[in-house]
Formats: C-alpha cells, sequence, structure tokens
C-alpha cells in the first residue's frame, strides 16, 4: 500500500491510499490507468482497503481509495460545503493518480453520478447510489438527527440516522430506545467511536444529497457508461432509483445483486469485486483470478 496526499483546488489536502498488483516494469510503456474507490457516509477509507486490493488483482490495474472532507488525514469539511466540493476533490485524486475509472458505495455513489455529468469518467460502477429523485430520499431526512448532532447528543443522533436510512438491515428497524442502547454499547468499539466521531459530517452530506435533488432528465445527457449495482437485501429506494436512471438513460444500466446488504463493499467475499471488475474492464470482460 502507498500513501499519498493531494492538495484541493480550495487549498485542503486528501489522505489517499493506493493498491497496485507487482508487474514486469517495462519502460517503453506507461503503466495502465487507475480506477478510484469512493467511499460512504460514517466511515474512512480505512474499510475498504481489502476491497480495493482484491480489485486491482481482478483488473491487473492501480486501485485508489482516498479520505473524503471531515476524516483522517484530509481536511474538514468547509463552511459552504456542498455536492461541487466532492466533485471538486474527485477531480483532484483522478488527476493525481491518473485514473480514469470510477467505483463509488452509497454517499460516494452519489458523488461519482454528480461527477460523471461533468468530469472525463470512463467508467463507473455505483453500489447503493444515494441519489435523490424528485424528492424521494427527503422522507429519509430526519431533523432530529441535526438537532440531536448540534447538542452533542450522539447516541440519539446516530438512531436518528440507521432508522431514517434503513441501511443497517434488520438493525433499522428496532425502536429508537434499542438503538440508542445499542449506539452506547458500540461506542465501546473503534468502529463505533469512529462513526460517532463522523456524524456531523453525515448531516452536511445528507444536506448534500437533498439540495442536489434531480429529475431524470438532468441525467438522461449522460454519456458515461454506468452500472448501478443494489444489493437483494439493501433498502428499496436504491433500487427504485437505479432503475428509474436506467430507463431514462441510455448510458446506465441497473443489476441486482441477490444476498447483499447495504454494505457489500466492506463485507468479505469477492463476488461483488469480480461483477464489478468485468464491467470496468469492458474490452474483453476478462479478471484475472483471486487466490484464497
Amino acid at each position: 500500500m502507498e500513501s499519498w496526499k493531494v492538495e484541493t483546488e480550495d487549498g485542503g489536502r486528501l489522505e489517499g491510499h493506493s493498491f497496485s498488483t507487482p508487474a514486469v516494469p517495462d519502460p517503453t510503456t506507461a503503466g495502465p490507468p487507475g480506477v478510484v474507490l469512493i467511499h460512504g457516509t460514517l466511515v474512512t477509507d480505512a474499510l475498504y482497503r481489502p476491497f480495493a486490493r482484491k480489485l486491482s488483482v481482478l483488473l491487473g490495474r492501480p486501485v485508489h481509495c482516498y479520505n473524503r472532507r471531515g476524516r483522517a488525514g484530509s481536511s474538514v469539511q468547509p463552511e459552504d460545503y456542498s455536492a461541487a466540493t466532492e466533485i471538486s476533490d474527485l477531480a483532484a485524486v483522478m488527476t493525481h493518480t491518473g485514473s480514469t475509472d470510477v467505483v463509488a458505495h452509497s454517499y460516494g455513489g452519489f458523488v461519482a453520478l454528480q461527477a460523471a455529468r461533468t468530469l472525463p469518467i470512463g467508467r463507473l460502477v455505483t453500489y447503493d447510489a444515494a441519489v435523490s429523485l424528485s424528492g424521494n430520499l427527503a422522507q429519509r431526512w430526519r431533523p432530529e438527527l441535526e438537532d440531536a448532532v448540534s447538542a452533542g447528543q450522539l447516541n440519539h443522533a446516530w438512531a436518528h440516522l440507521v432508522q431514517g436510512l434503513g441501511t443497517a438491515g434488520p438493525l433499522s428497524c428496532l425502536p429508537l430506545g434499542a438503538l440508542r442502547m445499542l449506539s452506547i454499547l458500540t461506542a465501546r468499539t473503534n468502529l463505533g467511536t469512529e462513526m460517532r466521531q463522523l456524524l456531523p459530517t453525515a448531516v452536511k452530506e445528507m444536506r448534500a444529497v437533498l439540495d442536489a435533488d434531480a429529475e431524470l432528465d438532468d441525467f438522461t445527457a449522460l454519456a458515461t457508461p454506468v452500472l448501478m449495482l443494489t444489493g437483494g437485501w439493501s433498502p428499496g429506494y436504491f433500487a427504485e432509483t437505479g432503475r428509474q436512471l436506467a430507463a431514462a438513460v441510455p448510458s446506465i444500466d441497473f443489476r441486482v445483486v441477490p444476498g447483499q446488504f447495504h454494505e457489500g463493499p466492506i463485507r468479505p467475499g469477492k463476488g461483488l469485486a469480480v461483477r464489478m471488475a468485468r464491467y470496468i474492464n469492458a474490452s474483453d470482460g476478462q479478471v484475472r483470478r483471486l487466490g484464497r
């Protein structure tokens, strides 16, 4: 793994990590173009590094993941944070890493689809992209989340986030009291502590999704080939959005991946990585084999 930092257009910085498969150096040819992996909300790129390694092996190409604003070694979210901030940051990462293609999860999928309307992305794969169409995600927003974060009531905020988004599988159906207790228990773990610390970033990111609410016509000119995936056990609104976009935009294809939850890219297994790699390597559809 190689670590790096890149300066953003507004003078901030992003921390990233690159994975590549060993190859025989050939000074007469340039290396293959890279692939950027964009993570979701309430997490850092650390959870996605095993997935990035898998993709790199399967593709035979470098895969680069980076920490979006407000986490780890990257700059804080600016006061005027919006989708435009993320698009500009993605452009900086693609330029720095020499990448042409993008793989993105959840909120990262929202960022990537917005970016594909203006950036020269070769091929894009999203998993459970959090795109708002005609206000369909407005009902997922809970003012109580922002109020609780502002008051420092992080367990209450976490409960509203999990219940509102429905992305935690059966846990999302628990009553608020049970979710608050679960938050208290998970706060004793490293991941739980990190998620609580990132709750303020989730508020701004959810605002950005709603502020960028779009109509199908906004995507009809999209030329980038896009594969939108959703898990068979993911919340249904991801599939609803994917089907609508695929029906209206010729460059978008939509598929359901059976047996996968919302957190598919950060769970064990290689099936999802193989499916994504085959789409990215569209020239021949072939991917390398993964060892045990």
